[in-house]
């Protein structure tokens, strides 16, 4: 029997796959088929997923734990040299990631505000000036986010387009070749290394010329390959996922106008709405995988040592033994202990800028624009296709 390929379609942009559903229901711990062909499973019930997410055992598949890398071929970012020269486990990856996280903080975050609410200013301002209907996604949901990671890394948000491009190049699944993804990795390299050389040479104050400044375990400087790698990850993770997610919140929000008329009227609204559309994202992208380093049961199956596990956090998200209505959208939701960056040591270090962001621009177009509304019809709205990271292509407005 042909087994379920993944990731798997919906016919509409915001909705999620209707397999969703039957695979939590009756068959959470699911065998299918990567995009390279290759076999895995697929989790997509919510205590599962983060069982599996936040126990230490199970790390990133790599070519130096078992896992072959034919076995998670599934996006040029999986085979890139990221994904070998970071460390993925033990105390080298919570030492990296305790570098990195100095420049996530609360702290930060709140420091940083005010500037991100300014740029959105800015960028709605060009926007009406440009006219109804716009490209909320193109005019608003794209630039802020580059501008912002490029700030924090020091590097000129000018180069935004060739950003764009080998992001999309690194994280695709079928819309390019393997040629063509090792291209863009090698050019994307060879701007950061640039990049870093004049780093040395005039360090300002960002995070790329902190970390030329941190040491190894060792005691030695990090290598222009560490430092190269950290500058991809974070440039492409920095905005690719939060600008598709700004389309997408937007959109969610507009989809059904009550929902935008809601936070108009109450803007304490704002954090929870947030959460929410993180939580209901249902294009949120490949999801997490892991290798398992011995077996493991999980829904009744014993999956044996060697698996590699496919995590649908957005699956998971939906799931109404975590969430009552579970698929309807809640502004005033509480808790909501969604799984949308993840959990456990890999969950995602950049989730605090992620929210200050998405907090930013809802609070700026509620003040700005309350008179948003799709300028087409929910069904129209079409999804990116092909690349690790979901989106939708456009979000057409008017106000």
């Amino acid at each position: 029997m042909e087994l379920p390929r993944y990731p798997m379609s919906s016919d509409a942009a915001l909705e999620p796959p209707a397999e969703w559903a039957r695979l939590r229901e009756q068959c959470p711990v699911a065998k299918v088929t990567l995009p390279s062909g290759d076999e895995a499973t697929l989790v997509t019930r919510y205590a599962d997923v983060r069982a599996v997410l936040a126990d230490p055992r199970f790390t990133r598949p790599s070519t130096g734990r078992g896992a072959r890398v034919a076995d998670v071929e599934s996006g040029g970012v999986f085979n890139s040299e990221m994904a070998v020269v970071l460390p993925q486990h033990g105390e080298e990856h919570l030492r990296w990631r305790r570098m990195i996280g100095r420049w996530f903080t609360a702290r930060r975050m709140n420091a940083l505000r005010p500037g991100i609410e300014a740029m959105a200013e800015q960028l709605v301002d060009e926007m009406v000036a440009k006219g109804a209907p716009a490209d909320l996604k193109a005019g608003l949901g794209f630039p802020l986010p580059v501008w912002v990671i490029c700030d924090m890394l020091g590097v000129p948000d000018t180069d935004r387009d060739r950003f764009a491009h080998w992001s999309d190049m690194l994280l695709s699944m079928t819309r390019f070749t393997q040629d063509e993804m090792a291209a863009a990795q090698r050019d994307f390299g060879a701007y950061m290394a640039g990049h870093i050389a004049a780093k040395r040479d005039e360090p300002g104050d960002d995070l790329l010329s902190a970390l030329i400044e941190e040491k190894d375990a060792d005691g030695e400087p990090l290598s222009d390959v560490v430092l190269i790698a950290t500058g991809i990850g974070l440039l492409v993770a920095g905005h690719e996922t939060t600008a598709n997610m700004i389309a997408k919140m937007v959109g969610m929000l507009l989809a059904d106008r009550s929902r935008w008329e809601a936070l108009v009227a109450d803007r304490s609204l704002v954090r929870p709405a947030v959460e929410e559309s993180l939580r209901l994202d249902a294009n949120s992208g490949f999801g997490m995988l892991r290798y398992l380093t011995e077996d493991l049961e999980l829904s009744g199956e014993v999956l044996a040592s060697g698996t590699t596990a496919v995590c649908s956090m957005a699956a998971a998200n939906r799931d109404e033994r975590a969430f009552t209505g579970a698929e309807e959208m809640d502004l005033r939701r509480s808790p909501n202990p969604h799984l949308a960056f993840g959990a456990g040591a890999h969950a995602c270090i950049g989730q605090p800028l992620a929210r200050t962001e998405l907090q930013a621009v809802l609070e700026v177009l509620l003040r700005r624009l309350p008179s948003l509304e799709l300028a087409v019809d929910v069904a129209d709205l079409r999804r990116v296709e092909g690349l690790v990271v979901g989106g939708l292509r456009e979000l057409p407005v008017r106000w």
